[in-house]
């Protein structure tokens, strides 16, 4: 089992950058697929990224590809969001997760969340 822990949210004017941090416990970081989704006001959550154990892989959704930049540290224990040329739109919960299986874009491929940071992005 892993517990995932966010941070580095806040608000921020459109056009910045943040950069948002997940710490995973435990001692088999490495054997997790890791992704991020995030959950606007009033709507479903989505998935934003997505990295393989290694990270060698990733994927990202098209609304933030060549924006957003996913990576993982795993002898930190620790996976990363970089947000760059925000937007009011990308105002949501971000939320950290972690896979035993194989990696997707799906919450389903995940087992275990972590409890969200907010970012808000400013007009």
């Amino acid at each position: 089992q892993v517990q995932l822990l966010e941070s580095g949210g806040g608000l921020v004017q459109a056009g910045g950058s943040l950069r948002l941090s997940c710490t995973a416990s435990g001692r088999t970081f490495s054997s997790y697929v890791m992704g991020w989704f995030r959950q606007p006001p009033g709507k479903d959550r989505e998935f934003v990224a997505a990295l393989s154990r290694s990270g060698g892989s990733t994927n990202y959704a098209d609304s933030v590809k060549g924006r957003f930049t996913i990576s993982r540290d795993n002898a930190k224990n620790m996976v990363y969001l970089q947000m760059n040329s925000l937007k009011p739109e990308d105002t949501a919960e971000y939320y950290c997760a972690a896979g035993t299986g194989i990696w997707g874009r799906f919450t389903r491929n995940y087992d275990y969340w972590g409890q969200g940071t907010q970012v808000t992005v400013s007009s």
